[in-house]
Parts: C-alpha cells; sequence; structure tokens
C-alpha cells in the first residue's frame, strides 16, 4: 500500500496581484485546502511531491491566461509539512505528528494542522529592547509620563500577542514579555532615579482574566468628572483561542472642514467694497510689516492687520488699486 504524505504549498502571487487564487473554475485533485489574501495564498494537498508541483504549474498557467500576470518563483516554496514548516501571515504552518499522545485508545494529534509562532518574529521583537544581549532601558521614553511609558510598551506587547492568540505555542511568547517587562521597570526606574525593584512593587497590580488572575503593571490619570485613563502593561494569559474571530475595523468616514481661504474665494466677493465676481487674493509676507510704527497704513493694510491674516480676497479693481498704492473703495463709495 503506498502511503501518501501531506504537503503544503506556499505560493506568492504576482506583483498587483488582487484576485483571490485558485478560483473556483480551476479544478484541483485531491483534498485540497486553500486559504488566500490579496497579494499571497497557502494551499494544503494530502499527497505526493509531484501532486503539490502540479497545482503549483495550474495555479501558475491561470495567472497568466486570465489574469495576465506572472508568478514569482522566488516567493514559492513546497514544503513537507511534518518535517518543515510554511509561513503565511506571519504564522508557521506545520502538520503534527506523536505517536505517544494517545487520547481515547488513539493517537489523537497526528495529521492535524497547527499555527506556530516563528523563532525568528520572537527575535525580532526583543531585539530592539536588547543591548548586549540583555533588557535595556528606552531613553527616548524617559522624559514622558509614567502614563505614556506604560502604555507605550502595553501597545506593543499586547498587539503582538492578540495577533498570535491562535497560534499552539503562544506561550513561547513569554520570552517577549519578560524583555519588555525588564526594559519597562528600567525606563520606569531611570525616570524616578530609584531601583527596578521598587518600581515593580509601585506600579504591580492583579487584574481578573477568564484563565484566572494574572500580574500587570499599571498607572492610572485621575480625571474630574470621568473616568480615570487607565494604562497597563501584560495581563493576557498565553493560551490559545481555538475560535479566535478576526474582525477587521472600517475606517469611520472623515469630514474634513475646509481651509478658511477656499472658503473665502468660493464666496467670490471682495473683502473691501462687497463687490461679488471674479475675486484675486493679495498676500504680504509677514503681518509685522502692516503695523509699522510712524507710517501710517491703508485702509486694506488695517483690515489684514485686525483680521490677523496674510491674505485678502479683493476683486481685480481693487487689487489694481493696491498695488498702484491708492486708497481702495468703499463699499458705501
Amino acid at each position: 500500500m503506498e502511503t501518501k504524505s501531506r504537503c503544503v504549498s506556499y505560493v506568492g502571487s504576482g506583483t498587483a496581484c488582487q484576485a483571490r487564487i485558485p478560483p473556483p473554475e480551476i479544478p484541483v485533485t485531491g483534498d485540497c485546502a486553500t486559504a488566500a489574501t490579496q497579494t499571497t495564498t497557502c494551499s494544503g494537498s494530502p499527497g505526493q511531491k509531484a501532486e503539490a508541483e502540479e497545482i503549483k504549474q495550474r495555479l501558475a498557467q491561470f495567472l497568466r491566461d486570465d489574469l495576465k500576470l506572472e508568478l514569482s518563483e522566488d516567493k514559492t516554496l513546497i514544503t513537507h509539512a511534518r518535517t518543515g514548516a510554511a509561513r503565511f501571515l506571519g504564522y508557521e504552518i506545520t502538520v503534527l505528528h506523536n505517536d505517544r499522545k494517545i487520547t481515547r485508545g488513539k493517537r489523537s494529534i497526528n495529521g492535524v494542522i497547527a499555527l506556530r509562532v516563528p523563532r525568528d518574529v520572537i527575535k525580532a521583537k526583543c531585539t530592539p529592547f536588547l543591548v548586549r544581549g540583555s533588557p535595556d532601558l528606552r531613553s527616548r521614553l524617559v522624559n514622558d509620563d509614567v502614563h505614556t511609558i506604560i502604555r507605550t510598551y502595553g501597545d506593543e506587547y499586547r498587539g503582538l500577542v492578540e495577533y498570535y492568540l491562535m497560534a499552539g505555542d503562544v506561550h513561547r511568547l513569554s520570552r517577549v514579555r519578560w524583555v519588555m517587562e525588564t526594559s519597562l521597570l528600567k525606563t520606569l526606574a531611570c525616570k524616578h532615579g530609584s531601583t527596578v525593584s521598587k518600581m515593580a512593587a509601585r506600579f504591580k497590580t492583579t487584574i481578573k482574566t477568564p484563565y484566572g488572575p494574572r500580574i500587570c503593571f499599571q498607572a492610572s490619570v485621575e480625571r474630574d468628572g470621568r473616568s480615570p485613563l487607565v494604562a497597563r502593561f501584560g495581563g493576557i494569559p498565553l493560551r490559545r483561542k481555538k475560535n479566535a474571530v478576526l474582525t477587521d475595523r472600517y475606517p469611520l468616514p472623515v469630514t474634513a472642514r475646509r481651509k478658511e481661504l477656499i472658503t473665502r474665494l468660493l464666496a467670490g466677493k471682495c473683502e473691501i467694497c462687497g463687490l461679488t465676481g471674479t475675486v484675486d487674493v493679495h498676500h504680504v509676507r509677514k503681518l509685522a510689516d502692516l503695523d509699522r510704527p510712524g507710517r501710517p497704513q491703508p485702509a486694506w493694510a488695517q483690515l489684514m492687520a485686525k483680521r490677523r491674516r496674510k491674505t485678502l480676497v479683493v476683486c481685480p479693481l481693487c487689487h489694481d488699486t493696491i498695488h498702484a498704492r491708492q486708497p481702495t473703495t468703499t463699499p458705501t463709495q
């Protein structure tokens, strides 16, 4: 009997590819599972490597013939999912195998797809907080207030952990937590001229989580008539969320106010004589030129100085009069 191995095919699509591939029209043999984004796709096939190569060729043909795109060979990887791992959206995708894991008399995890946190991600996230291999303070944050320091560390740590909560080995991020926590305490100790142990005792607190109490570091800013601002680092259980749901937040529509000059131009009204129609804009270099002692200023200069504006929307006649250094007309003339 022939034994089939499970292969994972990681395919990087061509430049500026906006389609989800493969579409339903592409025939794929075997039990093939595919997940896709706008730029990458990852396919798993429980067969030989030759079958994965065939799927890759069909994908390349579809991109070339239907979408007029070329598959990037440099970003294409076909690997054995049990002995290797495919990278997809920052995760490592692999297949578990352990004959000693017995549940109800059966091997329970063999052939199960698993997500892992890549080792290079852990190393890369620790590097900004290390100096010669040891956690060190962040000098650029020393002059900030305590709330800002803890919030900055907390936001970075929370974003990393919550992204990898679907990984089976999310507990490996405890290394990142220890490095960032030590760097945070050293930054606070430098700010207050104290020690790390005193800072830990001062800001340490315990919060409740679905997996029991967790220790974190917290700072609060009291506000009159409103709830206090709370900044927190840590307190997130490094436990896998099997049913995690990724919710993309759509940006809210923002109504940007027009610039004042644009509004004045659209009004089409001379700000000196009040005449409507075609208008120009008169500029001065700086407001100090409009208020020179010992020199009488014309009406248009007094108007600009009163408004504290270096621009004046005027009709062509008043504009020519300004440059001719003659008295301008008024709305009553």
